[in-house]
Formats: C-alpha cells, sequence, structure tokens
C-alpha cells in the first residue's frame, strides 16, 4: 500500500469517526419528544392523579359488595359471675371465649351509591383526558421549541454568510487602501463598521440559538448538551389556505380535544356528586346477618370443640335508618356540592372561550407569517438583484461604500426576515394540527 494511500484511509477514518460522534450527538424530534413526555413531572403528577381515580372508581364499586366481619375475645372472670352455660350465679374464676362472622349489605340509601359510582367514573375518564392533555401539552412546546431552533440555525447560516461577505469586501478595500485606490478615505472605515456589525450579528444569531437549545433540553428535563444537533425536518412548501376555517376547527377541537373533554367531564362528575349528596337524605335500608358460638371453662363436663360445635347462633336483622337532624351537614354538603357543580361550569365555559380565542390567534398569525413570507420572498429577489449590481458598481468605484453598505444590510434583512417568516408559519399550522387532533411530526 503506498504512502498516499495510507494517508488517504487514514482521512477516511477520522471522518467516518466524526460523522458516528455527530450522529450520536444527533437528536431527533421523535426521540425529544419521548424524553420530554418521560421526564416531565406535571405528566408523572397527572399519572398519579389518574391512578387514585382509578383507585376510587373501584372503591365505589365495591360498596355495593356485601361486608364481612369476623370476631374473637376471651374474657376472664373472677368471683361471683354468671355461668354463660347454665346462666347461673356461681363464685369461681372462669374464663370465656366468643366467636362470630357477621355480613352487611346496603339494600337502598337514595341510590347515593350508585351516583357514586357514576361520579367516580367520570372522574376517572377525566382523568385519563387531563393525562392525555399533558403529553400533549409537552408536544406542542417541544415541536415549537424544536422548530425555533432549526429556525435559529438557518438564522445563524444566513449571518455567518452574510459575515462572509462582508469579509471578503473588507479584504479587498483593505488590499485596494494599501494601494491608495479606494474612492473615498471613509470607504475602509465603512467597511470596518459593517464588518462590525455582521459580526455583532453572527453573535446575536449564535445566542438565540443557544437559548433555544437550552429550552428545550429544560423542557426535556435533561442536563444541557452544548454540542447537541438536531435532525432538519423537511416540511412541505407553504401551502397559504390552511383549508379550514377558524370556525371548523373550534367545532372540530370540541369533540377532539382531551383538554375540552376533560371539563365536560369534570362538569358531569360534579352534578352525580350532587344527586349522591342528595340521596344521602333519604332513609337507609340495610340488611345483616350472622352466625356465634362461644365456650366457658366453667363447663368442665364438656371439651371446647363440643362447645363450640353446640354454642352457635344465627340471626338476621333487616333495619332502617331514617336522617332527622344531623346538625345540618347533609344539607351543608348538598350546598357545596351545588357550588363546585356551579365552578365546574364556570371551567368549561372558560375552556371554550380560551379555545375558541387561542384558535382565532393561531390561525391569523398563521396567515399573517403566511403573507410576511410572500412579501419577503419578493423582497429577497428584489434586494438580491439589487445587491448584485450594487457590488458591481462598487467594485467599479462608482458607488459609495455607503450606499453599498445599505443594499447589503436590505438584502440580509430580507433572507433573515424570510427564514422567520416561514418558521412562524410552520409553528401556527401545527398549533392549529394540534386543535383538530391531527398533529403530526
Amino acid at each position: 500500500m503506498t504512502r498516499l494511500s495510507k494517508y488517504l484511509l487514514t482521512l477516511l477514518f477520522i471522518a467516518a469517526c466524526i460523522t458516528a460522534h455527530a450522529q450520536q450527538n444527533m437528536l431527533t424530534l421523535q426521540q425529544c419528544l419521548d424524553i420530554a413526555i418521560r421526564n416531565n413531572l406535571t405528566v408523572k403528577q397527572t399519572g398519579n392523579t389518574l391512578l387514585r381515580d382509578s383507585i376510587a372508581f373501584k372503591q365505589s364499586k365495591e360498596n355495593l359488595v356485601p361486608t364481612l366481619s369476623g370476631s374473637a375475645s376471651r374474657n376472664l372472670s373472677q368471683g361471683r359471675g354468671i355461668n354463660p352455660i347454665t346462666n347461673t350465679y356461681i363464685s369461681q374464676s372462669f374464663t370465656n371465649d366468643g366467636y362470630g362472622l357477621s355480613t352487611g349489605v346496603t339494600l337502598f340509601n337514595g341510590l347515593s351509591l350508585q351516583n357514586n359510582i357514576k361520579q367516580a367514573s367520570l372522574s376517572y375518564q377525566a382523568g385519563k383526558m387531563d393525562l392525555q392533555s399533558a403529553k400533549d401539552q409537552v408536544t406542542i412546546n417541544i415541536i415549537t421549541n424544536y422548530l425555533s431552533i432549526l429556525d435559529a440555525e438557518e438564522s445563524l447560516e444566513q449571518s455567518k454568510s452574510a459575515l462572509a461577505v462582508s469579509k471578503e469586501t473588507l479584504d479587498r478595500l483593505e488590499t485596494r487602501e494599501k494601494q491608495g485606490a479606494n474612492v473615498a478615505a471613509s470607504d475602509i472605515y465603512d467597511q470596518r463598521g459593517s464588518y462590525a456589525n455582521n459580526v455583532v450579528n453572527v453573535v446575536t444569531a449564535q445566542n438565540t440559538l443557544d437559548a433555544a437549545k437550552l429550552s428545550l433540553f429544560q423542557l426535556m428535563n435533561v442536563p444541557y448538551e452544548p454540542n447537541a444537533t438536531f435532525q432538519p425536518l423537511s416540511p412541505a412548501e407553504l401551502v397559504g389556505e390552511y383549508g379550514v376555517s377558524p370556525e371548523q376547527i373550534y367545532t372540530t377541537a370540541l369533540q377532539q380535544l382531551p383538554v375540552v373533554k376533560s371539563a365536560i367531564l369534570k362538569r358531569q362528575s360534579a352534578e352525580k356528586n350532587l344527586q349522591a349528596q342528595k340521596g344521602l337524605l333519604y332513609p337507609t335500608l340495610s340488611l345483616g346477618g350472622g352466625i356465634n358460638t362461644s365456650y366457658s371453662s366453667a363447663s368442665q363436663n364438656t371439651s371446647y370443640f363440643d362447645q363450640f360445635r353446640n354454642n352457635y347462633s344465627t340471626g338476621e336483622n333487616l333495619s332502617l335508618s331514617i336522617p332527622i337532624f344531623s346538625d345540618h351537614h347533609l344539607k351543608n354538603n348538598i350546598a357545596l356540592a351545588k357550588i363546585t357543580v356551579l365552578d365546574n361550569v364556570y371551567v368549561e365555559e372558560n375552556t371554550k372561550i380560551a379555545l375558541k380565542q387561542n384558535i382565532e390567534q393561531a390561525y391569523y398569525n398563521m396567515i399573517s407569517a403566511y403573507k410576511r413570507y410572500q412579501a419577503q420572498k419578493d423582497a429577497v429577489t428584489a434586494y438580491t438583484e439589487s445587491f448584485r449590481i450594487s457590488k458591481i458598481r462598487f467594485d467599479a468605484g462608482v458607488l459609495t461604500s455607503v450606499d453599498f453598505i445599505i443594499s447589503k444590510n436590505n438584502m440580509d434583512a430580507a433572507n433573515l426576515g424570510l427564514i422567520s417568516a416561514r418558521y412562524d408559519y410552520f409553528i401556527y399550522s401545527k398549533v392549529l394540527d394540534y386543535y383538530q387532533g391531527k398533529l403530526t411530526l
């Protein structure tokens, strides 16, 4: 193998290592979403609330099941007492053991138990919607921030490109200055100032990118990695017309959006809780029964197990409890339940109002971004051609440095404005997709 071949192989190996390392540090949008949802504390807390709602729902159903309890006791009697076997007085020390099983079930209590089941079921369903809503909020925040990073990256590249052009022009003027060929004495200083401004623009763009990356890592709740890179997206061309009106988006959102479903379910749950509280004003009918047996050491002629077998008794009871006066706590609980219903009605209405306003705002922001994008496209075309002509005239010495710098700045600003408008459009269109339940990556 020749020395050149070895050299080329070494370069290829180094390039492969650099590429592999870069790929390891590259994050995709899906990876960012997975990490953020997994680490988000609000999502975790909402998940815990859902678990509590699940347990409460399960318990509400089990409240209909008959209860069963057992008991065991031992009593020591000394001196004169009643023999539990003969029911006569004796004067001696003896022990008495008692065992029992009892069961009971509520037959009717104003349908309070049944309404508690419905209330807990609705709360559980609302909890599911809350969990999905928490995940959706993380998703939209991550997508928005991810697009902001891509926006900042393109803006940084544009600023670096402008800096390179400015540096090239400055170098040429520096050479001409040494040759005494500049048209005006101020040309070199104007260009030095323009170059310094371009350096500031690059620093500002880099700071913006760093801030966007830091924000994303904070959203993912992981340590910041300054050297991390992000996989570019290939969004479709801007379509301009979104295809549906804000009213149509709002109608769909009312049916699709978890936060709306949650508000409706919580209002319905509060209504069922009110019915359950009202049910407690009705009489409660209960059925119960039990079996008992005993042993006494006073009966010395009968064995323990014979007494256990012979002394058992059974009983059944049907009881009716009528609430007459309970310190008004039942009525006060009903009053509180009514307030809770009203609170949830307000929350539902406010959720729908805020949703409509947010949809309208996102929709018109998207339309505004599209109009800016169209205008910026024309501006970029015009200012690019203007700069090309200005550069020719400036190099020929028939254009002042001030006019040349103005022409260049106009082109740079137009390019940055085009990037900003493009990503603003994508961000707001993703927000509208989210409201309709069709958010895609």
